[in-house]
């Protein structure tokens, strides 16, 4: 593909998921978190960012919304940062169907008894890369 193409191929990505990052940034503003950016993602973290990660079934070290991802500390979004990449990635190709197919592919795999959570397809991915990492 020709530079050009790529690029506008990556605006179409940031642009396809551009209704979860604005929501992350949203959140990360009204926690009053710290910003910056990586990479072209916007990293936030603080300590009502971390105090509203560990609400979240299941706690969270970090979670990622488009091209937003939201950490309990710095150290953690360092140490995150590969899977939740993975997580970035996928909200670039599925936009915003993502949130309903994240929850869909938890409470299917729910229904068959396996855990929502660790055997939801999207975080497979995620932790093969935390895998390959290690």
């Amino acid at each position: 593909m020709s530079s050009s193409v790529t690029k506008i191929v990556r605006w179409l990505a940031r642009l396809w998921a551009a209704p979860y990052t604005l929501g992350g940034l949203l959140l990360g503003i009204l926690l009053r978190g710290e910003m910056k950016i990586v990479d072209g993602v916007i990293e936030i973290h603080g300590p009502r960012v971390a105090a509203f990660l560990m609400r979240l079934p299941p706690r969270a070290a970090a979670v990622t919304l488009g091209h937003t991802v939201l950490a309990q500390t710095p150290v953690l979004l360092e140490l995150t940062r590969a899977h939740e990449r993975v997580h970035v990635r996928q909200f670039e190709r599925w936009g915003p169907f993502m949130g309903p197919a994240y929850l869909l592919a938890s409470l299917y795999v729910a229904c068959r008894g396996r855990d929502y959570y660790r055997n939801n397809p999207f975080e497979i991915e995620a932790f093969a890369v935390d895998q390959i990492n290690d």
